[in-house]
């Protein structure tokens, strides 16, 4: 016998997913703040990033790395925040969900990077995710 779904009002769809109207979400939506150089001149910018993205860097299992300044593609780690070299992987491996149409057709996911979660019923927990080092650095303080 086929479930009847119920519809929901906004209000009770906001309350399911841990916001009540007219409250800010506990983490940005979003995500991070502009970048200003984009701003100035972008072909500056453009040839800034493709500097940054081809910059290597030899990491390890136990290294501490972060986002490159305008590389970040994906929700976490957060810009500033450290991230965990778990396993660097000699031949990367490609999302098969994604097509052509999106940002992350053929990026080649060559390391295993662990973080904690700040927030949510997940908060202090290690998870781990794939990434393209290219779009990392070693991670330091002052980052």
């Amino acid at each position: 016998m086929p479930r009847k779904h119920q519809d929901l009002s906004s209000h009770e769809l906001l309350a399911r997913i841990g916001l009540t109207p007219n409250e800010e979400p506990s983490g940005n939506l979003i995500d991070d703040e502009p970048l200003e150089d984009l701003d100035g001149d972008l072909g500056a910018a453009l040839r800034e990033r493709y500097g940054l993205l081809t910059r290597h860097h030899a990491f390890a299992p136990g290294d501490l790395v972060t986002w490159k300044p305008g590389l970040k593609n994906k929700r976490y780690p957060r810009y500033g925040r450290p991230a965990l070299v778990i396993e660097t992987l000699d031949t990367p491996v490609h999302d098969c969900e994604n097509d052509a149409g999106s940002t992350y057709f053929r990026e080649p996911l060559d390391l295993v990077l662990g973080v904690f979660i700040a927030d949510g019923p997940l908060r202090g927990e290690l998870l781990t995710w794939h990434f393209d080092r290219r779009r990392f650095q070693p991670w330091t303080e002052e980052v």
